[in-house]
C-alpha cells in the first residue's frame, strides 16, 4: 500500500488540485488557466476547512479522464494515492462508502486505458477501507475491471483468500451470488482453471432455493452453462448437480429439458442411454458445442465405473466389451484409462479375463450413498468391537493360565 510522505507545507490534496487544474487548462493559455486554477484552489480550500471531503474528492475527480490520458503512470499513482487517502478523513461510514463508490466508479470508467494501473489504484483504495461492505464493493469493481481490461491474471491470486474474504465481509445472498458468478467468469476468461471456474459457478447456483420460483428463473442460463461445462470436461465425473434446485428446474422446462436429460445420463446411466439420446437430440450438440466423440469417450469411462459399482467386485471382459461397444483388444486399454483417471482401483486378471475391483468412484453422493456409507461404518464398528472383545477374552484366559502356572511352580 502506498503511503503519503509530506514534503512541503502545502496540503497534499491542494497540491493535487493545483497539478490537475494546471494540466486540464494547459491548452487554454496561461491567463485563462491561471484564473481557473485559482478558483479551483479556493474551492478546494473551502472543502478542507469545512471538512466536505466528498466534495473535495469530486472536485479532483472531475478531470480524471483528462489526467489519465496526459499524465505518466508514476504521477497518476501519486495523484490517486492522495485521492484514495481522503477516505480516511470522514467519521461517517456512509460518507466513506460514498467516496469509495465515487473513486472506484471514476477509476473503472475507461477500463481499456492503463488497466493494470487502474487495478493497482483500486487495491490501494481497498486497503485503506475499514468498512467490510465498502471493501466488497471496491473488490467487485476490481474484478469487473480486470475482465473488461483483459488483465484477469492480476486478480486471480486473490481468490486463494476467498474464504477469509467471505468471513470478513459477511455478505447477504444476493451479494454472494454476484461474487461467485463474477469469480467464475474471471476464471473462465483467464483460462487458469476450468475446474475452479466450474466450482464457483456451482456455488452461485447453490445460493438459489427451490422455494423462490422467480429467483430460480434468473439462474436458468447459468444452470445450462454448468451442465454443458460438466459434460464437456474430460476430467469431471462426479457431482451432486441433480439435487441443486437451479439445475433441477430444467427438467420441467420445455426449452431446457434435454439439457437436464443429458446431465442425468452422464451421472446415472451408461453409454447405450447416451447413444439413444444423441441420435434424437443432435441439435442440442450443435447449439452448445458438444463433440459427440468426446462425449462417447467420457461415457465409456463412466460406464466402466458403473459396472464396478454394480458387479459385486468382478467385471468380465465380455461385459466391458458389450457395455462400452468396443473390440476385445480395446478392453484392457479402457480399463487402464479408468485407472489413470483415478476412477477405478482394480486388478486385471488376464488369465480369467476379469477385472477385480477394489474401489470405484461414485458419480453422485446422495441420500442412498450416505445410507450405504452409514451401514458400512456400522458394520466396521461392529467388527472392530468383536475383535476387541476377542482380544480381551484371550488376554483374560492368558492371565489366568499364567497365574495357575505360577501357583504350580510354588
Amino acid at each position: 500500500m502506498t503511503t503519503i510522505v509530506p514534503t512541503s507545507e502545502e496540503d497534499p490534496a491542494l497540491s493535487v488540485v493545483r497539478f490537475v487544474a494546471e494540466l486540464s487548462w494547459a491548452d487554454a493559455g496561461s491567463e485563462v488557466a491561471e484564473g481557473h486554477v485559482s478558483r479551483l484552489l479556493v474551492e478546494a480550500q473551502e472543502c478542507i476547512i469545512q471538512k466536505r471531503w466528498l466534495d473535495l474528492a469530486s472536485l479532483i475527480l472531475a478531470s480524471a479522464d483528462v489526467i489519465f490520458s496526459k499524465t505518466s503512470e508514476k504521477d497518476l499513482e501519486c495523484i490517486y494515492t492522495v485521492i484514495c487517502h481522503l477516505v480516511k478523513k470522514p467519521e461517517s461510514l456512509d460518507q466513506v462508502h460514498e467516496m469509495a463508490e465515487l473513486i472506484a466508479t471514476k477509476v473503472t470508467h475507461q477500463p481499456n486505458e492503463k488497466p493494470g494501473l487502474r487495478l493497482k489504484i483500486l487495491f490501494n483504495l481497498y486497503n485503506l477501507l475499514e468498512n467490510p461492505y465498502s471493501q466488497f464493493f471496491v473488490y467487485m469493481e476490481a474484478l469487473n475491471l480486470a475482465v473488461s481490461g483483459k488483465v484477469t491474471e492480476h486478480v486471480v491470486p486473490s481468490f486463494k483468500k476467498m474464504e477469509d474474504f467471505l468471513s470478513e465481509w459477511n455478505l447477504g445472498t444476493k451479494d454472494k451470488r454476484d461474487l461467485f458468478l463474477t469469480v467464475a467468469n474471471v476464471l473462465e476468461d483467464s483460462k487458469s482453471s476450468a475446474k475452479e471456474s466450474f466450482d464457483y459457478l456451482v456455488k452461485y447456483l447453490e445460493t438459489f432455493s427451490g422455494d423462490d420460483a422467480l429467483a430460480l428463473a434468473e439462474a436458468k442460463e447459468e444452470a445450462v452453462r454448468a451442465v454443458v461445462e460438466f459434460v464437456k470436461s474430460p476430467d469431471m465425473f462426479q457431482g451432486d448437480l441433480l439435487d441443486i434446485p437451479a439445475i433441477a428446474q430444467l427438467e420441467k422446462d420445455s426449452a431446457y429439458a434435454p439439457v437436464y436429460q443429458i446431465l442425468n445420463i452422464f451421472l446415472t446411466q451408461r453409454l447405450d442411454a447416451y447413444l439413444d439420446f444423441q441420435s434424437s437430440n443432435s441439435d442440442l450438440f450443435d447449439t452448445h458445442g458438444l463433440v459427440h466423440e468426446d462425449c462417447v469417450a467420457k461415457m465409456r469411462l463412466i460406464s466402466i465405473v458403473d459396472l464396478g459399482t454394480h458387479e459385486s467386485g468382478q467385471i468380465a471382459y465380455s461385459l466391458i466389451k458389450e457395455t462400452l461397444q468396443i473390440e476385445d483388444s480395446e478392453v484392457e486399454p479402457w480399463v487402464v484409462k479408468a485407472i489413470t483417471a483415478k476412477l477405478l482401483d482394480c486388478r486385471i486378471d488376464q488369465i480369467n479375463e476379469v477385472v477385480i475391483v477394489n474401489r470405484c468412484s461414485k458419480r453422485v453422493f446422495g441420500l442412498h450413498e450416505w445410507q450405504s456409507l452409514r451401514s458400512k461404518l456400522a458394520a466396521w464398528r461392529g467388527n472392530i468391537a468383536n475383535v476387541m472383545s476377542t482380544i480381551q477374552a484371550n488376554k483374560i484366559v492368558e492371565d489366568g493360565t499364567q497365574a495357575v502356572q505360577g501357583l504350580t511352580i510354588r
